[in-house]
């Protein structure tokens, strides 16, 4: 039997428990500037090890802009730090990606072998299986249950099902920052439940910290460590309860 969302919610929070919680990632004064007009300006916070950052915000708020920045794919001010307190050193930090949407087209003959391969591999993969990659692709793939994919249409994949590849592919390498766009976006319950189980996860086993936008602030609720609320600069930031019931967060969403 599938969990209920109550329970999901207290497997999550016991997991958490167990995760390092050290400082890893600093986001440093990041400003971003179109036609002379800021989009971003000074966003500055802190992940810890384990933790899932959630950012909220109304439309043109600046929520994708941050995640391009953060990913260096804009022009921008600012930096973003890693620092691993175990080793006690500042590092290069690793970061994985799952895009909001990817544009596929249902008959794409492209699989997800050849999709997960292109990106680990410097060879190409249109003409044969490589054995050692495809054991590769087929192990990650094992990670987030998604083995019996691996031969699929790319363009053939369910919401959840894609969900789970290019998380697959994100996480390989294991980064040290994963940041997730609108990921649950076209999901179903049962879907969003088994995502977020995959995160208390990932947090609980490889210390991972995420960074994840969210539209949905009932899931916002229920499962973020931290929410930063979002309006060119960062206007609100605590746990769910601290945003939700703060005059910044009530001005732009009204009371829930």
């Amino acid at each position: 039997m599938r969990k209920g969302i109550n329970q999901l919610k207290v497997d999550y929070i016991e997991k958490m428990k167990e995760a390092c919680g050290l400082h890893c990632t600093k986001i440093e004064n990041i400003s971003v500037k179109l036609d002379g007009q800021y989009i971003l300006k000074d966003v500055s916070f802190e992940i810890h090890c384990g933790e899932l950052s959630m950012i909220i915000g109304k439309n043109g708020a600046g929520k994708s802009t941050l995640l391009k920045a953060i990913l260096n794919e804009i022009k921008h001010t600012g930096k973003v730090e890693f620092f691993d307190m175990k080793k006690n050193k500042q590092e290069k930090i690793k970061i994985g990606y799952v895009p909001q949407s990817l544009n596929t087209e249902r008959n794409m003959p492209t699989t997800v072998y050849d999709m997960f391969a292109s990106y680990i591999s410097n060879s190409p993969v249109c003409f044969k299986k490589d054995k050692e990659i495809y054991n590769v692709v087929l192990e990650n793939l094992k990670k987030f249950g998604a083995q019996d994919l691996i031969e699929k249409r790319v363009g053939n994949l369910s919401g959840g099902e894609l969900q789970r590849v290019l998380l697959a592919i994100a996480t390989t390498p294991i980064p040290n920052l994963l940041i997730l766009d609108e990921p649950v976006s076209g999901i179903d319950i049962n879907g969003i439940k088994e995502f977020y189980e995959i995160l208390a996860e990932l947090k609980n086993k490889y210390d991972m910290s995420i960074i994840l936008v969210s539209h949905d602030l009932n899931l916002v609720k229920k499962f973020a460590d931290k929410v930063i609320l979002l309006d060119e600069k960062i206007v609100k930031e605590g746990t769910a309860e601290e945003v939700f019931k703060s005059e910044e967060f009530i001005k732009r969403f009204g009371e829930i």
